[in-house]
């Protein structure tokens, strides 16, 4: 069951209207959740990160977290889901009175639409292997990636890469080379001790990738947040990426380079018993 502005219907017969900003212009905001016994990790954080989607890009009438919330029980309760679920929570602009552009002519108010499915982490825990993308992202004077929008054109190019090569995702570098994130998640190296990521210049700001940070704070790993050239990627000991879909993962291969003779190395294991043990302290209280 499909939830679309609070009515409830088959994924089968669900729809949206050919004049709703998400299908003209891919004009929506999005979040992605994940439901663990009753609970959804980190929920506060995504709802924020939504509503400042939305704000950065002026929508009006935006719904209220409570209500959101609302809707995401009367979702799983209608399809019976408390565990291992993943929500695809999203906001467009709304219904336009005619088609075209220009944000004056979306006169209803936001849609809300809401599909949950049984999914387990996405990306397969014996080691990924990743390309180097052409596509690049760009930084905020082109199209702020602060914006977790819809608008997925450039993440589908780089995935049509990473197809072509037959491997698992595209590794993504900003505009001046440096690393960004995949297609799809961001990504962390591990470097004599260290564990680095990019800054978000050229990419959102991930609900996962700031719980990792987080860890290495609260368990004195040290940590550091930097723009990281393309050839420095290579000589990482250790790569892994996060993100709610897929959790934490490790890379086995980027390119040529393989990392840790292929194998899953010591800090990716910390980190990820970590974020295991850290879901049921921090995930919010039983929705369902």
């Amino acid at each position: 069951m499909v939830n679309i502005n609070g009515q409830l219907s088959h994924r089968d017969e669900a729809g949206v209207s050919p004049f709703d900003s998400s299908v003209q212009n891919g004009d929506a905001v999005w979040e992605g959740l994940r439901l663990y016994k009753g609970r959804i990790f980190k929920l506060k954080e995504h709802l924020e990160r939504l509503r400042k989607s939305a704000v950065l890009l002026q929508y009006e009438g935006f719904p209220e977290d409570d209500y959101i919330v609302d809707e995401l029980r009367r979702t799983l309760e209608a399809n019976q889901m408390k565990d291992g679920v993943h929500v695809r929570l999203m906001v467009s602009r709304g219904l336009k009175y005619t088609s075209g552009l220009d944000p004056r002519i979306n006169t209803k108010g936001c849609t809300l639409i809401i599909m949950a499915e049984h999914k387990a982490p996405v990306y397969d825990k014996t080691g990924l292997r990743f390309v180097t993308a052409q596509h690049r992202r760009p930084f905020a004077n082109v199209l702020n990636q602060h914006i977790h929008s819809s608008n997925q054109l450039t993440s589908i190019l780089a995935k049509l890469e990473a197809n072509q090569a037959g491997v698992d995702d595209a590794l993504m570098l900003d505009t001046d080379g440096n690393l960004a994130e995949t297609n799809a998640t961001h990504v962390f190296l591990v470097k004599e001790g260290q564990v680095l990521t990019s800054t978000t210049d050229a990419c959102p700001e991930g609900i996962t990738r700031s719980t990792v940070l987080k860890l290495c704070q609260k368990h004195d790993i040290p940590c550091q947040v930097m723009h990281i050239p393309e050839p420095e990627i290579h000589l990482a000991d250790e790569m892994f990426c996060t993100g709610t879909m897929g959790e934490i993962a490790f890379v086995a291969q980027l390119d040529d380079t393989i990392f840790n003779g292929g194998a899953a190395g010591e800090m990716t294991k910390r980190l990820s018993a970590l974020y295991e043990g850290l879901i049921q302290q921090e995930a919010c209280p039983a929705i369902v």
